[in-house]
């Protein structure tokens, strides 16, 4: 049987996209929605010649795993065979692809919500076409669902003097990079269906750290109308951005261990020699998380995030947000989600609701681990290799009609779910998902310490 193929027209020119695993709904892989010259900003694409064939992923961007078989990694195999395991990439430094999936038969006149996401993977990996993401359930429920590439590691976050007297900022590439994606998405999701003014920005670990900067952003205002956060949303002084001036040092290593003498040398520098010597001079940087990841640049991040919110200049939208129970630093993660609610209740901000998410999945005895709960909200149990069971698949099936329904109305109530109260002075209970029936409850996180599996980042 023949593949399906779905023409549209856009404003960057007609577009040919394909059929996926639902019935009904068009897939449009790999559309290239920015370029982006090693460590400069990102420009948008905004017109394309021909027929754009939007059939195939497009590349990933490097990352660790690029440069080893993973497969022969036994400290990557959990994460390798849950999401990966037979599924062949492509990486390169052209990166920026976006996919979109949308019904077949929607229009410019169907103003569908949109949920955009970013991918997780520590900054350091991951792609928006792992098993996971592959066909999103959202468009089944009348919501479109996009994913993102964007640029990692020290191609997404390095920064230099050199390049600060270049551009008049350094560092967060990255960030421009979802930003960047999030503009053509407004610009040209209506051909798609979509409604460019009701968008939901949802990520996962990294990718909810990245929610989290775009929600605290002055570059953002206006530009999408809810968030969701899964295991990383909340602002703590210990995961604040540092000023990019502070990082200097460490990419001046990476440079040194490089033998680049100057920033000319080191945007030629081979891609694998690259990632050699950044790794290297990882091993011995006392906090090497701080020197991969977002800064204060003065332009995307302008101070720290703990401020940004005593001031109440973050976006005052509704909020998802929660952790797993074997999740990284549960309960860390599960205090920041907590307190970004009750900030929004004090600031009399749009209603936000918390989740605990604690099913054990089946399969191995190794719990409701980092990154777990996202086969259940993209409905794509049928990708995984576990031995998924009824109770799974009503869980997943309330999980897609919970985030569908708050894209659609910033509430995630219906007819079809349990009850789920917002966080508020007098409501401290959260969504319980898992175990037991969804139901309001507390709490109960059995490891309150990192398990073996999360040490690392999903997508590392």
């Amino acid at each position: 049987m023949s593949e399906q193929k779905y023409l549209r027209e856009t404003p960057c020119g007609t577009i040919c996209g394909t059929d996926c695993q639902w019935p009904g709904v068009a897939a449009y892989k790999g559309i290239r929605y920015a370029t982006a010259e090693r460590w400069a900003y990102p420009e948008a694409v905004t017109h394309w010649d021909g027929v754009y064939e939007a059939t195939a992923y497009g590349a990933c961007c490097y990352q660790p795993r690029s440069f080893y078989n993973e497969a022969d990694m036994p400290e990557k195999a959990f994460y390798y065979k849950e999401f990966r395991l037979g599924e062949t990439y492509t990486y390169s430094e052209d990166c920026l692809f976006l996919n979109i999936w949308t019904p077949a038969d929607a229009g410019p006149e169907s103003k569908l919500p949109v949920i955009f996401y970013i991918h997780g993977g520590g900054f350091n990996g991951g792609c928006g076409h792992e098993k996971h993401f592959d066909g999103p359930e959202w468009p089944t429920k009348g919501c479109v669902a996009v994913t993102i590439n964007y640029r990692l590691g020290p191609l997404g976050f390095v920064c230099l003097d050199a390049l600060q007297q270049e551009a008049g900022h350094t560092g967060n590439y990255a960030l421009f990079d979802q930003l960047t994606a999030l503009q053509w998405v407004r610009a040209n999701i209506a051909a798609f269906g979509g409604d460019a003014d009701n968008i939901t920005i949802m990520g996962q670990s990294a990718g909810a750290m990245s929610v989290q900067q775009l929600c605290l952003s002055p570059l953002t205002e206006g530009l999408f109308a809810k968030a969701v956060m899964s295991s990383g949303g909340g602002v703590s002084k210990m995961l604040t951005a540092k000023p990019a001036a502070e990082q200097y040092g460490f990419w001046n290593a990476v440079m040194e261990k490089a033998g680049c003498a100057d920033l000319d040398a080191f945007r030629k520098l081979p891609v694998a020699e690259l990632f050699t010597a950044w790794q290297a001079a990882k091993k011995e940087c006392k906090n090497s998380m701080s020197a991969n990841g977002p800064v204060q640049d003065g332009v995307f991040i302008c101070k720290p995030a703990t401020e940004v919110v005593a001031a109440g200049e973050q976006r005052h939208i509704p909020y998802l947000i929660g952790v797993t129970s074997q999740d990284m630093m549960p309960p860390i993660l599960y205090k920041m989600a907590g307190d970004w609610c009750r900030t929004q209740a004090a600031q009399n901000g749009p209603a936000s609701y918390e989740w605990f998410f604690d099913r054990q999945l089946p399969g191995d005895a190794c719990g409701a681990w980092h990154s777990s709960d996202l086969w259940y909200w993209f409905g794509t149990l049928d990708h995984c290799w576990r031995p998924f069971t009824a109770q799974d698949k009503v869980l997943s099936a309330q999980m897609v009609s919970y985030l569908t329904n708050f894209a659609k109305h910033g509430d995630p109530n219906g007819t079809d779910v349990p009850v789920w109260l917002p966080i508020d002075a007098t409501q401290h209970k959260v969504l319980r998902l898992g175990e037991q029936p969804a139901r309001m409850g507390s709490a109960s996180m059995p490891k309150l310490v990192w398990t073996m599996l999360t040490n690392k980042a999903v997508g590392e």
